[in-house]
């Protein structure tokens, strides 16, 4: 950890971090360094597998696209809209593009990678990592003494 000299005390650079400019600049948060927007993800853990959850409303299971390559877990979203609307009085056409892209490092020696499963449900996307079985917590067992 960094830390900064200010006057007689020493502050961690963290505290640097997550006070400074780019914290308080609410116009980018969501958005990454090329200003596309990245949705909220959640990473849970438990015994048996892991799960991201990737908050993605207004998309469709299709519009996906989960990848695994060696170690790294890609989702991403490419979606073109074009919304007509005519009048008697004038015609408008729009054109919506909407995508993004995240990776995760996966560990290949903790995760079973031919097991991974996707499902989409009321705007999130759940991806479940099932852990390697020879990995997994195993029951307390009694040896015998012979």
């Amino acid at each position: 950890m960094t830390l900064i000299r200010t006057s007689d005390r020493l502050y961690p650079a963290l505290f640097n971090n997550l006070f400074g400019r780019e914290f308080l600049d609410w116009n980018n948060a969501g958005f990454s360094a090329d200003n596309t927007t990245l949705p909220a993800v959640n990473i849970l853990e438990n015994a048996d597998h892991i799960q991201i959850e990737v908050a993605a409303p207004g998309m469709k299971k299709e519009d996906f696209k989960v990848d695994l390559d060696n170690n790294r877990l890609t989702v991403s979203v490419e979606k073109e809209e074009e919304k007509n609307e005519t009048n008697d009085r004038f015609a408008r056409r729009e054109f919506c593009y909407s995508s993004f892209r995240r990776q995760f490092n996966i560990p290949v020696e903790t995760i079973n990678g031919d097991q991974i499963q996707a499902s989409y449900k009321d705007g999130i996307l759940l991806l479940t990592l099932p852990k390697r079985e020879e990995l997994k917590p195993k029951p307390a067992r009694a040896i015998e003494i012979n």
